[in-house]
């Protein structure tokens, strides 16, 4: 079963992290990931995107994996259909980030189970953009 911390400790993660993956982002500025990525950019996060399929989102050069990432990683925002979370999982247990964050409308016990045996803080089925806005 998939538990979510709480939304006082989300908030509290929240306010402590600066760097987001944000797996899937999409360089149309229709599109969900993009709305939600640009918010969190303009609150002050660093955004980075992990899309192979584009360069560039939100004037910030994309990569094509999370392992191309230099540096350490707070959240990896993931907007990609729940059956990628599991390939996924072991993609963020082999770069050491914080938080495995799946937006609203995706989640997967498969994935969860995986991080939670190794000690990650995992959150699904949760738009981290809406989750911002109530902590403030």
């Amino acid at each position: 079963m998939i538990e979510n911390p709480s939304r006082p400790e989300m908030g509290q993660m929240l306010k402590k992290a600066k760097r987001i993956a944000v797996v899937g982002l999409s360089n149309n500025p229709e599109r969900t990931s993009y709305m939600v990525s640009k918010a969190m950019q303009d609150s002050g996060y660093e955004i980075i995107p992990v899309n192979p399929a584009v360069s560039e989102v939100l004037g910030v050069k994309s990569v094509k994996a999370l392992k191309d990432i230099e540096g350490h990683i707070d959240i990896v925002n993931v907007f990609r259909r729940s059956e990628y979370l599991p390939e996924l999982a072991k993609e963020f247990a082999d770069i050491d980030a914080d938080i495995f964050w799946a937006q609203l409308g995706v989640e997967n016990e498969e994935a969860y189970n995986f991080l939670k045996e190794k000690g990650y803080t995992v959150i699904m089925d949760r738009c981290i953009k809406v989750e911002h806005a109530l902590t403030k």
